[in-house]
């Protein structure tokens, strides 16, 4: 691994070849989780129908709350402190950060596995089987912050792509079983293989045991990264489940199925912070000025992509949705300009975060969080009871545009700060 030493003294050619090799590494293994989570998506969509994809949705938006939780406490903090360090201090740290993730994985699996079996009907087996795979899922997860921290993101490519071939099968025995729980078994499973394979390619063993030393160490991170990530899965989720109850479960597939239209970029933003957080934490250390605009071109860039991809599902033929969809196109087309919208401010927004995640800039984070997930819940929730899906839809789409303006002026306000903290370190060398 190459030292701080090696960094300052490379040239920029090599540096800007580095990032680029990096950045390229991210991008595909963005390409190959895109590709997964839609294909999983359409074929249980097209398998179901929308009613029993709306259960699956809601297993889905359930595990994305997880997920986030063990990102907060396990990876984040990773990515922040251990990018471009030594290899023996990255190893020790890795062992202890997938120690926590596989923890919040057993942990929360048990109570998802509960309350599985005691709710019954349709939802109750969906949500206990996620309950048996959360450990392997967010194990599989933590592998892919620890390889790109390392600077190594083809290991998280390949270790992608395992998942993705494990799926075929899997999902072709679900597909005879004919039930939600079997599709999310089927995904669960996959996952899990890509976790073990994930053990062969770093050669760390998850150390479950100093999960709460690293929980200790990380407190000042962990904590706040916590809040801020269940604070914008948890609105999600309570979206889904307000507007399950206010429109009706069928609403929920609807509202899935025009995300999923818009895939690439939706499965973009859940795992940009892979490469972008690690990538503003070098651009920090290495040309701190240029911080502000390598977050702007970051959010601007996929603010302008998620509308032309927008544009041109507007284009799209009915019969074409019909093949992707089946019966959740009808439902899901009404949506696309709102959704598209939101993709965009959320986008756009997500350069900031990144910014504000390599300043290590929590509170100004969190506060950001706390206020994107209310606007999210009550455009939400307010838009369900005044027009429906559609509204719910515009609801989210505006708020998703303001928590974006916020993150930005959040982002200034951390840069100026950190230019003025940094200035008394400069003249006393």
């Amino acid at each position: 691994m190459t030292t701080e030493e090696d960094r300052s003294t490379a040239p920029p050619g090599s540096t800007r070849r580095a990032f680029a090799g990096r950045l390229s590494w991210g991008l595909a293994d963005q390409a190959a989780s895109s590709i997964s989570n839609f294909a999983v998506g359409v074929y249980v969509a097209r398998s179901l129908g929308v009613t029993a994809f709306g259960v699956f949705s809601l297993a889905w938006v359930t595990y994305g709350v997880v997920l986030n939780v063990s990102r907060g406490l396990a990876t984040d903090p990773l990515v922040v402190r251990f990018s471009g360090v030594s290899d023996a201090s990255w190893r020790r740290a890795v062992a202890r950060s997938s120690g926590t993730a596989l923890g919040v994985g057993a942990a929360v699996g048990a109570g998802c596995l509960i309350a599985g079996l005691a709710l019954g009907g349709e939802v109750g087996p969906a949500f206990a089987c996620l309950g048996v795979m959360l450990p392997g899922l967010l194990l599989q997860d933590s592998w892919r912050y620890a390889f790109f921290a390392a600077g190594t993101g083809r290991k998280a490519f390949v270790n992608d792509v395992v998942w993705g071939v494990a799926l075929v099968p899997a999902m072709v025995v679900a597909a005879h079983v004919h039930s939600v729980a079997a599709f999310v078994l089927a995904w669960g499973t996959s996952a899990t293989v890509a976790a073990g394979y994930g053990l062969l390619q770093s050669g760390i063993r998850p150390r479950l045991s100093l999960a709460r030393a690293w929980l200790r160490e990380q407190r000042d991170l962990g904590y706040r990264y916590l809040v801020e990530n269940v604070s914008l899965s948890g609105a999600s989720q309570l979206r889904a489940y307000g507007l399950g109850a206010i429109v009706g479960v069928g609403a929920v597939g609807a509202v899935r199925g025009a995300e999923l239209l818009l895939g690439p970029f939706l499965a973009l933003l859940m795992g940009l912070s892979l490469v972008t957080v690690a990538e503003a934490a070098r651009v920090l250390r290495q040309a701190p000025q240029r911080l502000g605009r390598f977050c702007l071109l970051l959010g601007g860039g996929q603010a302008v992509a998620a509308l032309c991809w927008g544009g041109a599902l507007l284009l799209m033929p009915d019969r074409l949705g019909e093949l992707v969809l089946g019966d959740v196109w009808t439902s899901a087309a009404q949506l696309v300009v709102p959704v598209t919208l939101g993709v965009a401010g959320a986008g756009l927004g997500t350069g900031a975060a990144a910014g504000l995640r390599a300043l290590a800039a929590a509170r100004r984070s969190l506060r950001c969080q706390l206020f994107a997930s209310a606007c999210y819940v009550t455009g939400g929730l307010g838009g369900a009871a005044l027009a429906g899906t559609v509204g719910s839809a515009w609801g989210v789409a505006t708020a998703t545009l303001a928590a974006s303006a916020v993150w930005w002026l959040q982002l200034r306000s951390a840069l100026r700060e950190h230019h003025l903290n940094s200035i008394p370190e400069v003249r006393t060398q």
